[in-house]
């Protein structure tokens, strides 16, 4: 394991030049103090779990120190925000630090979000509050866990820097990382510039560093973007399954690898709801649960308009065809899992379908559904699951399809269903009032809760001595937690 000034940098993006991103230094945050770490997250960096509890980690990520061979850039690019074009966007609180490769030769963005103005920063200040800090880190973590593509996150630093949103606040910073932290609105700002010589060395980049094996097709380009298709196929159908809401779904918060990534206002379904909108400021329900699979293309097809000099308009038509039949055969094979069934029928769609409205209907906890109907036989689990329902006789004549549908599946023991639907099916899940409950006891300094909820969402599917408290359906008040953009 290493220590944190044994870190060997290869800054590959820094090297693109100034037309990519610009020079600019974090603005340190005043008594630096660690609030949570992820072991995970730092094996990934091959880093002794111990340094997070040393005065070096917190000066780091806290914006007061940094690696010699560290190259901080503010990253410049634009994007369709809420189906609006903004020319230049950019880092306006984010730096890429580096890019840190492991002992695998595996490397990592170190993007530090909460840094500070940037030219990039518009009107805003540069800077993260502790809050919106901490649901980055739980969410990302939590979505790693849960087998759902995502950037991941290093550590939440607090401090006593004073932060004006609504209200004072104190501002933190989340050390987040991934591959690459390039965007459709990286393609987007040089296309509509009109700077080709700079689009192409980016696509070279992209191609090059995380496509290699599209240069052994005929078209490499097209090749990649068909990749990139199938990836955010199948990543909003592991959304949909579980019940992830983004909430900010613009084409400059869609990662050109396919995961998930620079989220603000997200939720996890509690009762569902196909139409539940997460982020308060989404008046219009652009980016609702329900309108994540069609805005999915939208932002694709935006990013094929980018990739016209490279890509004929013929090629990207099709190649965009390929979303929705790859989305809808990956949540449907996530579905039949999450069912207990292993074996394919034509029907199925239309089982999971009445289940959904049924559960719609009568406001039922989509998480723990699931994981009950597991716990037992399927004839037990409807029986105990039917008082959570509304339309009795409605449930009971799903409840008869789907008895039926598991006797065709085949003969399996109760132990082997119930092994094979927990491995799927969540227990704990990063509800938006477990989230609040640990970011107001953050707030008053006490850094407890964040990690014990961290841990338990770190091991989703396993049955934890003493968690009860994480596996339950929210408070009335829990369901109703207004979440913005503000942070």
């Amino acid at each position: 394991m290493k220590a944190l000034d044994e870190l060997t940098f290869d800054n590959r993006f820094a090297r693109l030049g100034d037309a990519f991103s610009t020079h600019v230094l974090p603005e340190p945050l005043d008594a630096p103090r660690l609030v949570v770490a992820s072991t995970a997250a730092m094996a990934l960096l091959d880093l002794d779990p111990a340094v997070a509890e040393t005065p070096v980690f917190a000066e780091l990520f806290g914006g007061h120190t940094l690696w010699a061979e560290a190259e901080p850039r503010a990253m410049v690019y634009s994007g369709h925000q809420f189906g609006g074009y903004t020319p230049q966007l950019g880092d306006g609180r984010g730096l890429l630090l580096g890019e840190a490769y492991n002992e695998a030769g595996e490397h990592w963005d170190l993007h530090l979000k909460g840094a500070g103005m940037t030219p990039y920063s518009r009107m805003g200040d540069g800077r993260a509050v502790l809050r919106s800090s901490i649901r980055e880190f739980l969410a990302s973590e939590a979505l790693h866990a849960l087998g759902i593509p995502s950037s991941r996150a290093l550590c939440v630093i607090g401090s006593d820097t004073p932060v004006w949103r609504e209200k004072q606040e104190r501002g933190a910073m989340v050390l987040r990382m991934a591959h690459s932290h390039i965007r459709f609105g990286h393609f987007e700002y040089f296309y509509y510039t009109k700077k080709p010589e700079q689009q192409a060395l980016l696509a070279e980049h992209v191609l090059n560093l995380h496509y290699p094996e599209c240069r052994e097709q005929p078209e490499p380009y097209l090749a990649m973007f068909r990749e990139i298709v199938e990836r955010n196929a199948e990543l909003i159908a592991k959304w949909q399954a579980y019940g992830f809401c983004h909430g900010v779904m613009n084409t400059d918060n869609m990662s050109i690898l396919g995961i998930t990534f620079d989220f603000g206002p997200f939720a996890f379904l509690d009762d569902f709801d196909a139409h539940f909108i997460c982020n308060h400021s989404d008046h219009e329900g652009r980016y609702s649960f329900s309108n994540q699979v069609p805005i999915g293309q939208w932002n694709l097809s935006a990013l094929a308009q980018a990739l016209t000099p490279f890509i004929s308009v013929d090629a990207l038509k099709e190649a965009l065809g390929l979303y929705l039949p790859l989305y809808q055969a990956n949540y449907l094979d996530l579905m039949r899992r999450r069912l207990g069934l292993t074996t394919a029928e034509d029907d199925d769609q239309k089982l999971v379908e009445r289940l959904l409205q049924l559960m719609q209907n009568s406001g039922v906890d989509y998480t723990l559904f699931f994981r009950r109907l597991g716990d037992e036989s399927a004839a037990l689990a409807v029986t105990r699951l039917r008082d959570d329902f509304v339309d009795l006789a409605g449930f009971d004549a799903w409840a008869e399809q789907y008895k039926a549908r598991v006797v065709r599946d085949g003969e399996y023991s109760q132990e082997q269903r119930r092994e094979r639907m927990h491995a799927v099916n969540p227990l704990y899940i990063l509800r938006n009032y477990l989230a609040q409950n640990a970011i107001i006891a953050a707030e008053s300094g006490d850094y407890s809760e964040v990690r014990r909820l961290h841990e338990v969402l770190s091991k989703p599917f396993e049955e934890q001595a003493g968690m009860e408290q994480y596996a339950q359906r929210p408070p009335d008040w829990g369901k109703h937690l207004e979440i913005s953009c503000s942070s």
